[in-house]
């Protein structure tokens, strides 16, 4: 009977490891995805204060006419050297990036503890969702 009251406790340390580790794993999770966001958000209103700073003052556009952002915005060369040279829209377009990131740093996170825990199905599953994603985003995407 002494055998097995320690039998159940190895077996309880054992599962109550186990749901640690997946509590560690959640809880880095929501950390990623909160500072994700929250950084996305920082960067942006960043830049909208220093598009506020530099064409708050401007006459109002014409909004009848629909006009897109320029060329320089709309590729990832392009957002950097904007970063890099403090044009507002740029650190705005970086804002948004880090916004589409996120989620998707999320589901690499997650391929990586399922590799660790060894849970095959849950890899091939992470691996073709992480494969539709990426390939969504680039493929539409002018480098």
């Amino acid at each position: 009977m002494d055998t097995n009251i320690t039998s159940k406790k190895i077996d309880m340390k054992k599962t109550d490891t186990v749901i640690l580790q997946e509590r560690d794993v959640e809880k880095t999770v929501g950390k990623l995805l909160r500072t994700g966001v929250f950084t996305a958000c920082i960067v942006v209103l960043i830049g909208g204060i220093l598009l506020l700073s530099q064409y708050g003052t401007c006459a109002m556009p014409d909004y009848r006419v629909f006009k897109g952002e320029g060329s320089e915005f709309i590729t990832f060369d392009g957002i950097i050297v904007g970063l890099f040279t403090f044009k507002a829209m740029a650190i705005i377009q970086f804002g948004v990036l880090l916004l589409i990131i996120t989620p998707i740093l999320r589901i690499a996170f997650s391929l990586f503890a399922f590799a660790v825990e060894k849970d095959r199905l849950y890899v091939v599953i992470t691996m073709i969702v992480l494969g539709i994603i990426l390939f969504s985003t680039f493929s539409g995407l002018k480098i």
